[in-house]
């Protein structure tokens, strides 16, 4: 499952109030990145990709992923000609890993760190 886009970094309360009716009683959201028109969240519980779907972007599919069921993660630092860096989280079983683009604007390390501390604990 390959999932492209640019993406840069969201108040975590705001993506908490917006996407509240997906949060499990007490759950909270540790940090957000907005895509083009998709949303990657960190809670303290799971990883929640949320796709636009269509023309429209009516249609949404909420792609839960429990910590526990990533295997294992890369990232890929932008270069001085690729401005973007990249995110590669593989799945228990699966081959192919989710992929994602961040933009200059985004620390990647960071992205490194919320994954290793929820991943890794």
């Amino acid at each position: 499952m390959a999932l492209f886009g640019n993406a840069h970094a969201v108040d975590p309360a705001a993506a908490q109030q917006e996407y509240a009716r997906l949060m499990g009683q007490g759950e909270q959201v540790y940090a957000a990145y907005l895509l083009i028109r998709d949303t990657i969240i960190f809670t303290d519980r799971r990883l929640l990709l949320v796709d636009k779907q269509g023309i429209t972007g009516k249609r949404v599919e909420y792609h839960s992923i429990p910590y526990k069921s990533i295997t294992h993660f890369a990232v890929e630092t932008a270069g001085h000609l690729d401005l973007d860096a990249e995110l590669k989280i593989w799945l228990s079983g699966s081959d192919t890993p989710i992929e994602k683009t961040f933009t200059k604007g985004v620390d990647i390390y960071e992205v490194q760190a919320i994954l290793t501390q929820f991943v890794a604990g």
